[in-house]
């Protein structure tokens, strides 16, 4: 990004979102994902309405329309336009953070993270609901080795305090023969294998 941070991490889980919102049929949104009280519709306003919370931690600027953590499943429009629209807040708003920033304003408990983590945790978020995404509708996993990797180290750094508010259901075992995709999986209470 031209005059700013340019996260690799985000920039790479956005394209897995983006992947997955495109791989949506018509028939797509109203489908069972791994977040088991939660459509496909209601999985993506929560992965939108958390880019656009942490955009507007950091810029001050506009927050959710509603609740990312209660969606109603009904979209205001177009799915991908809405998608383009909070990934674009929120790369703006990274693109602001310089490496090394402590105490960047986040809507994670505590309400402020150190830069690195932030991001992180950020990309985490919609990276692993454009897993649910892509596995709800039959799709390739967008997640790929390379991107859970870099995510790993904020998945073991803070997940397991967010689990107290209930943002993460508990930890599966690891199993033997895991990538880093299922390892990051797993650690965030999902089953790698899951289909509908």
């Amino acid at each position: 990004m031209s005059g700013g941070t340019d996260w690799t991490v985000l920039t790479d889980a956005h394209e897995a979102l983006r992947t997955a919102v495109r791989g949506v049929g018509d028939d797509g949104w109203a489908r069972p994902t791994p977040c088991t009280q939660w459509n496909v519709t209601q999985v993506l306003q929560h992965a939108l309405g958390d880019q656009i919370g942490f955009a507007g931690f950091i810029t001050g600027g506009p927050m959710p329309d509603e609740d990312p953590f209660a969606p109603s499943g009904v979209l205001g429009g177009d799915p991908q336009e809405l998608a383009e629209a909070a990934m674009r807040a929120s790369a703006a708003a990274w693109a602001t953070v310089p490496p090394g920033t402590a105490d960047v304003p986040s809507p994670v408990p505590p309400g402020k993270l150190q830069a690195e983590l932030g991001v992180g945790i950020c990309a985490l978020d919609a990276a692993v609901h454009a897993w649910d995404i892509a596995m709800a509708t039959g799709r390739p996993s967008p997640l790929t080795p390379a991107l859970a990797r870099a995510l790993l180290p904020t998945a073991h750094a803070l997940v397991d305090p967010l689990r107290a508010f209930g943002a993460y259901a508990p930890a599966l075992q690891p199993h033997e023969g895991d990538d880093e995709a299922a390892s990051l999986l797993r650690h965030l209470g999902r089953d790698p294998h899951w289909t509908p």
